[in-house]
């Protein structure tokens, strides 16, 4: 096609640059970029040259800060997140997470009549619902990954008598599980840096002393975070720890298992984990979070942000009902708990991005939730077993 026949059509790209705007709101198109967009295409053309692939505009994440362990109220999606590799066109007419930006400065090369197109045919709901089970079947369903090929466990060994037959694996915070012993995998951990007080010092120095290597070993308690339980690490002090006490392991075969953090899906605010990541040797294997939410909105919410943002294989090393929308109140309503657990159960039985969860039986829950209570099983420990045992 001789560049004459197209000089009609570029003029008219040239003057369109409000209607590509108002398609592409994300990008903020200047109409300069676009002029110069069109020149390169017209130059590409006369030299009957293919564009260059490189015109895929960079992402920036924007990192917040925060102060709060409150969930954003509108997270990023696994769907949205997914839909960015289905095809390099539709990214960029996708909407995405409001934790990513695709700004028109970061063009590097002018695109393609067909590649336009491609990109305002795409809309965000489209786009997402074709990406939903792409993001599902990518998840690795490697069996290393869950232990005895079992998703559920328990954290505290109280229940472990009643939970036997049903969970793959407990911890109980320490290095060195004991007072059960059977099919289900102890997982060890190191909780802390051994400064918070005579147990995390005592903790430390029994993980020091660990020779074979575990099949699993779980990072620190909650770094992120000074309350109460929780171990209160600075970054490069936990950077260092791993780097010299927990990588190593991973050579001699052991899964290493990320810090969890107390902030849940706000650690995108405070940034203590992904900071980590950029400081240590080693990576971690799967991410650990912790979920304390009453709702599956909130849940789904956290399990997103952790998996769209480190992209690994995800255990939920405690988990309770708590409303944390404006501070940490334990659920004391038994219907509203028998609710919860039945719910989350299903949800991460059925999410092929979590590979583990733990029903927390940690301090500070509540007298309800609890699974043992008075020497004996609580109703909440019942409901947890009978809905597990649908699963295993």
């Amino acid at each position: 096609m001789q560049l004459s026949t197209l000089l009609p059509i570029l003029a008219l790209l040239a003057t369109s640059t409000p209607a590509l705007a108002s398609t592409h709101r994300r990008h903020s198109a200047k109409a300069v970029d676009h002029a110069r967009a069109v020149e390169r295409l017209a130059t590409a053309m006369e030299r009957r040259q293919p564009m260059s692939e490189g015109l895929k505009p960079k992402r920036k994440v924007v990192r917040k800060r925060g102060t709060t362990c409150k969930a954003r109220t509108t997270s990023s999606s696994a769907a949205e997140e997914a839909a960015t590799t289905t095809s390099q066109a539709a990214a960029a007419a996708t909407e995405t997470s409001a934790a990513w930006i695709e700004p028109a400065e970061n063009y590097t090369n002018g695109t393609t009549t067909s590649q336009v197109e491609a990109a305002s045919s795409a809309t965000s709901t489209s786009a997402a619902a074709a990406a939903s089970t792409s993001a599902a079947s990518s998840s690795s369903s490697n069996g290393q990954y869950t232990p005895n090929g079992i998703k559920a466990g328990i954290a505290g060994g109280d229940a472990y008598d009643d939970c036997e037959s049903h969970i793959g694996w407990w911890y109980d915070w320490s290095a060195n599980p004991s007072g059960h012993s059977g099919t289900p995998i102890a997982v060890p951990m190191l909780w802390g840096a051994g400064t918070v007080d005579s147990t995390d010092s005592s903790r430390l120095d029994v993980f020091k002393a660990i020779t074979s290597a575990p099949q699993y070993i779980m990072g620190f308690e909650e770094p992120d975070c000074s309350t109460w339980g929780s171990a209160n690490i600075d970054v490069s002090t936990a950077a260092g720890l791993w780097n010299t006490l927990i990588g190593p392991f991973k050579a001699k075969g052991s899964t290493l298992i990320s810090p969890s953090m107390c902030h849940q899906a706000a650690e995108q605010y405070i940034g203590w984990l992904g900071s980590f990541e950029k400081q240590i040797s080693v990576p971690w294997d799967i991410t650990n979070i912790h979920v304390n939410k009453n709702n599956m909105d909130g849940v789904k919410a956290d399990i997103d942000y952790y998996y769209n943002t480190f992209g690994k294989p995800i255990w939920v090393t405690e988990f309770a009902c708590v409303d944390d929308s404006s501070s940490f109140i334990p659920c004391t309503d038994q219907s509203e708990i028998n609710t919860y657990i039945n719910d989350i159960v299903a949800l991460f039985e059925a999410d092929e991005r979590v590979h583990a969860y733990a029903y927390s039986n940690g301090d500070g829950l509540g007298d309800v939730w609890p699974m043992y209570s008075n020497g004996a099983l609580s109703q909440s420990g019942q409901t947890y077993i009978s809905a597990i045992s649908k699963y295993h």
